[in-house]
């Protein structure tokens, strides 16, 4: 992955939970801005490199996913006290993906997505307990009439509860009955097998390795950030291992829906 430094704040995100914003970087381009220093902290950046590059990895469009350099002195610009705050908290590394001007969020009214894209997505979001892909929030974007995943910061919440985190791996994901491609996703069965064999032992700990030390921190039943780091390997390398209990939940969701 690459990194880049923010240099300008362009425009605060207030849909988002965790304030993103749009600014400007040193590769002359733009990011939506995820601070590590938001009430959601370090673990939605986590869950949105290893999600965001989990998808990535097995075709689904993404936007690129950097690492965000911000320097403190970045709030010296900017008028409103709770961004300035913001900012000097999030001082270091923070993550980024690629800003696309001019894009549309989704509507399934409007645009009926693929049978095979639409399975795909699902079977993705049902591995990674992703419950912000819902009519009211889809977190999808239409660029150049094609379709971009955004958003994985509250994918895997697993993580918020480590203690539990063994039992959770083991249990469907109910919630997919509310994902807004459900209704389009007919192939469910006949993708998940591809789609898992792009996400072998390999891949899931090259991923894993991406995130930083710093990110790998307060949480006390790991003595040090290689021991976290491998709690989401071991993780997701058993949630891939017994992956029919989400698929099945998926394939019976969608049965119900028709």
């Amino acid at each position: 992955m690459r990194t880049v430094h923010a240099l300008r704040y362009i425009t605060p995100l207030r849909e988002g939970g965790s304030l993103p914003a749009v600014v400007e970087t040193d590769d002359e381009g733009m990011v939506v801005l995820k601070f590590r220093g938001a009430g959601q902290g370090p673990k939605a950046l986590i869950a949105e490199l290893i999600a965001g590059e989990m998808a990535r990895s097995v075709g689904l469009p993404i936007p690129e996913i950097v690492f965000v350099e911000l320097d403190r002195e970045f709030a010296r610009t900017e008028p409103d006290p709770e961004i300035q705050d913001l900012i000097r908290a999030s001082e270091g590394l923070n993550l980024g993906s690629d800003y696309l001007p001019g894009a549309m969020n989704y509507d399934p009214a409007a645009m009926p997505v693929d049978a095979d894209l639409a399975s795909r997505i699902v079977w993705f979001d049902a591995l990674t307990s992703n419950v912000d892909r819902t009519a009211r929030n889809p977190n999808l974007m239409v660029w150049h009439r094609k379709l971009y995943l955004i958003d994985h910061g509250a994918a895997m919440y697993f993580h918020h509860d480590w203690a539990t985190a063994g039992d959770a791996c083991e249990k469907p994901f109910v919630l997919i009955r509310d994902h807004v491609l459900l209704p389009f996703a007919t192939k469910i069965a006949e993708v998940e097998a591809t789609l898992a064999a792009l996400l072998p032992d390999a891949e899931i700990e090259r991923i894993v390795a991406l995130v930083p030390d710093s990110w790998l921190v307060d949480e006390p039943l790991f003595d040090s950030p290689a021991a976290y780091r491998q709690a989401y390997i071991t993780y997701l390398k058993r949630r891939l291992q017994v992956r029919a209990v989400f698929v099945q939940e998926a394939v019976r969701a969608h049965a119900a829906h028709l």
